[in-house]
């Protein structure tokens, strides 16, 4: 006879593995045909090349690529992997009309520091038979990526998750910088950033470039480690996103930081301001 406790910690212990919750482990979201699920890879890969493309230039790209689709259908396909242009346009990347959007903080603000500014998105990661969402976590000043979690939803909680991973190990920043995705003005995210004592910041809409850290970060991930591979699971996707970032963190170097890594700024920074003090 199957006990069910121990039924119930099996399934704790495959969401813990791949970093989802519970509720997604349940949760099937809707599928896409193969065909749709090659589109979106296409469409997220001539994204990273042209941010600015909108509904209306993707199709025509796609076309001119030999693809036979029509705005509407590239128009949904865009919103379910996240993306929308950075131009100001209305209604794109909609935040959750309830939830309470907080202003942007960073502008003429000289980021001198580690902790001093974290800032956090989401991406769409393409699979081979589907596709999970990736949350990252990372500090503005060294650009180290200090959490992240995968999901196959868009819900607050693995963005949640790797929020509090991310202040258990490495502190709390002076502020806290997003989008107005809905993940991040949700009531369990500001409220966790609040209980910390951290200063909420927001992108204004459309505003990619108010995020330019972490939007190179996804660049780097999917060109070095995504399109390179064809990931059949979520503990694939985990092990081979894991395995990069651990690279991105500790050895490859930034011409921004005279051929230093992340980790060795973020360290040397911080060692040299306790010093200081």
């Amino acid at each position: 006879m199957i006990d069910p406790d121990h039924n119930r910690l099996s399934i704790r212990r495959q969401c813990e593995l791949v970093s989802i919750s519970r509720a997604s482990f349940y949760r099937q979201p809707a599928s896409e045909t193969a065909e749709n699920l090659e589109l979106m890879r296409v469409i997220d890969e001539a994204f990273m090349e042209t941010p600015w493309y909108g509904s209306r230039q993707m199709m025509r790209h796609l076309r001119r690529q030999g693809w036979c689709v029509g705005r509407k259908r590239v128009r949904r396909l865009m919103r379910k992997i996240g993306l929308s242009p950075i131009y100001q346009a209305p209604k794109t990347s909609a935040p959750h009309p309830q939830h309470r959007i907080y202003p942007y903080l960073l502008r003429h603000l000289s980021i001198a520091r580690p902790d001093q500014v974290w800032c956090a998105d989401v991406t769409y990661i393409p699979m081979r038979r589907g596709f999970l969402y990736l949350v990252a976590i990372m500090d503005w000043f060294s650009r180290k990526v200090l959490a992240w979690r995968l999901s196959n939803t868009m819900d607050a909680d693995f963005c949640v998750a790797a929020l509090e991973e991310a202040i258990a190990r490495h502190g709390r920043p002076d502020i806290f910088n997003t989008d107005q995705g809905s993940q991040f003005t949700s009531f369990a995210f500001t409220t966790t950033l609040k209980d910390a004592g951290i200063r909420i910041s927001m992108d204004g809409r459309g505003r990619w470039m108010d995020n330019v850290f972490i939007e190179r970060l996804w660049r780097s991930l999917k060109y070095e480690c995504v399109f390179l591979n064809a990931f059949e699971t979520g503990s694939e996707a985990r092990s081979g996103i894991g395995s990069w970032i651990d690279y991105y963190n500790r050895r490859r170097l930034h011409s921004a930081f005279d051929g230093r890594t992340p980790d060795e700024v973020y360290a040397t920074a911080e060692m040299t301001e306790q010093l200081a003090a």
